[in-house]
């Protein structure tokens, strides 16, 4: 029985790999959001992949996996305990929706409450600290060590990736 599973890719390899599975008759799922992206003499809007590295493949794995990792650039089957992990169809469902909706979206880092992260840009840049808690949909509250003592400030979770 075929499930949906997410298959790690070489950098950069995603849309080959697609076209590959494609060919091959093999259900791939690559969801990809616009970005403007500076040439030398121009801007242009390309396509990127949602989640580098990765796409998604509806196989069933004990009689398609080889087939499946033979495109240049797949690596492997994103596994847990040495078996490859099924990716839920609601979520699948989830993304398709949300990529094929006219609402913005860009991708972000997986932020978690307790996690040591790095402020990239804007006036904290270069500080380092907890993530104590998120607020709303983009402002987090940030501890920052200051001479042993804790200094909270909101910073846009845009400006901040974990270590």
């Amino acid at each position: 029985m075929s499930s949906w599973y997410a298959l790690y890719t070489r950098p950069r390899h995603e849309k080959q790999v697609l076209e590959d599975l494609t060919k091959r008759g093999i259900e791939a799922f690559l969801p990809t959001y616009k970005v403007r992206r500076r040439w030398s003499d121009r801007y242009k809007v390309v396509e990127e992949p949602l989640f580098k590295n990765y796409l998604f493949v509806n196989v069933d794995y004990d009689r398609r996996h080889y087939e499946t990792l033979r495109p240049y650039g797949a690596v492997t089957f994103v596994m847990f305990d040495g078996k490859p992990a099924p990716v839920p169809d609601a979520e699948i469902d989830s993304i398709r929706r949300l990529v094929t909706s006219e609402l913005p979206y860009n991708p972000h880092p997986y932020l978690k409450v307790g996690r040591r992260v790095h402020v990239r840009s804007g006036p904290l840049e270069g500080c380092e600290g907890i993530l104590t808690r998120k607020k709303g949909l983009t402002r987090i509250v940030l501890s920052i060590q200051l001479l042993q003592q804790s200094v909270s400030a909101e910073v846009d979770a845009d400006c901040v990736a974990p270590i």
